[in-house]
């Protein structure tokens, strides 16, 4: 049986375009400004709700398995990415030792918004709600461990104080 593939769009090109940062920090930018932090975290929010729904359902159908072959593939596509995933029975773990993003938008000396980092807790966690499963984030500005893992009520919120700001 063919699995599906863990990126559910099309693509013809193997690596993504780096340049796409410099939009996405653009963007987070302008919304930050227009809308506040609260407009940037709901802005992050239905992004991972909506346009990543269909990894969602991979995630909810697959599990965990799903989402550690979700995150190999994506950042197998991502410019300058080094990231580990590392799986267990009940959790996966994504540890980035060279973040594609901010390594892109250091390089070309872009000013990065300081709370870029926080997008991975707000569309990974909107991403993996409807799957049944949670993400905590530790780290960032360059380096980060984000930890994914079935939802449970003992698990305690995410303290955004374990997300660092990103820096020149």
């Amino acid at each position: 049986m063919e699995q599906p593939n863990p990126l559910p769009y099309t693509d013809a090109k193997p690596v993504g375009a780096a340049d796409f940062y410099f939009a996405i920090n653009a963007t987070f930018r302008f919304v930050l400004e227009k809308f506040g932090t609260e407009g940037l975290r709901e802005y992050w929010t239905a992004l991972g709700k909506n346009y990543f729904s269909p990894v969602s359902q991979l995630w909810k159908t697959g599990g965990l398995n799903a989402v550690a072959d979700y995150w190999k593939a994506f950042f197998a596509a991502e410019p300058g990415a080094e990231v580990e995933v590392l799986s267990t029975k009940n959790s996966i773990t994504l540890d980035v030792k060279t973040c594609p993003a901010i390594k892109h938008l250091r390089d070309n000396q872009r000013e990065i918004v300081p709370c870029f980092c926080q997008h991975c807790y707000f569309v990974s966690e909107a991403m993996a709600q409807s799957a049944g499963l949670t993400v905590r984030v530790e780290g960032g500005n360059g380096t980060c461990r984000q930890i994914f893992s079935r939802r449970e009520p003992n698990i305690p919120p995410q303290d955004f104080s374990r997300i660092k700001k990103a820096t020149c």
